[in-house]
């Protein structure tokens, strides 16, 4: 497994690549699951990764983001995490509006699976999905991590 740690103010967080990019980012102290097919990365995809990452983590959007690989995801997965992508930084949406902009309004638990599944946390910003009325739901590195980013970003918590 070739895995890079990048340091942060926060923690080193545990990043993975494959020859198409980015496919796993992990949370500082948390089990390691590894990514298969991974590579020594490309010395401008980890920079491109740390200038993201804290970016956001100081509550920035980014300039720009290394290539992702996101094909370990079902084509559901990849369609919702290509709409989480979409909610601005200092934004909330709940599982359901997401469903719901999917053309697919009964599947607010099957969003919330994806967000589990993603294997870019932070960058691909799950942590701005929250439940029908507003509540912090899960959060794959725990509610502490989603309190963090969300604060970052601006958000006036509690929500409701």
């Amino acid at each position: 497994m070739n895995s890079t740690l990048i340091e942060t103010e926060l923690g080193n967080f545990r990043v993975q690549y494959t020859t198409k990019g980015l496919a796993r980012l992990q949370f500082p102290k948390t089990k390691i699951d590894h990514a298969s097919n991974t590579i020594k990365p490309v010395k401008q995809w980890i920079n491109q990764t740390k200038k993201a990452l804290n970016a956001i983590l100081n509550g920035k959007n980014p300039k720009n983001y290394p290539p992702l690989d996101l094909s370990s995801g079902t084509d559901f997965q990849r369609e919702v995490w290509a709409l989480l992508q979409s909610i601005p930084m200092g934004g909330v949406e709940a599982y359901g509006d997401l469903a719901y902009r999917l053309n697919k309004p009964k599947a607010a638990r099957a969003v919330g699976g994806a967000c589990k599944a993603n294997p870019l946390p932070i960058l691909i910003p799950c942590h701005r999905v929250v439940g029908a009325n507003g509540s912090l739901t899960g959060f794959s590195a725990g509610l502490k991590w989603k309190i963090r980013l969300l604060r970052a970003e601006g958000v006036e918590l509690p929500l409701h």
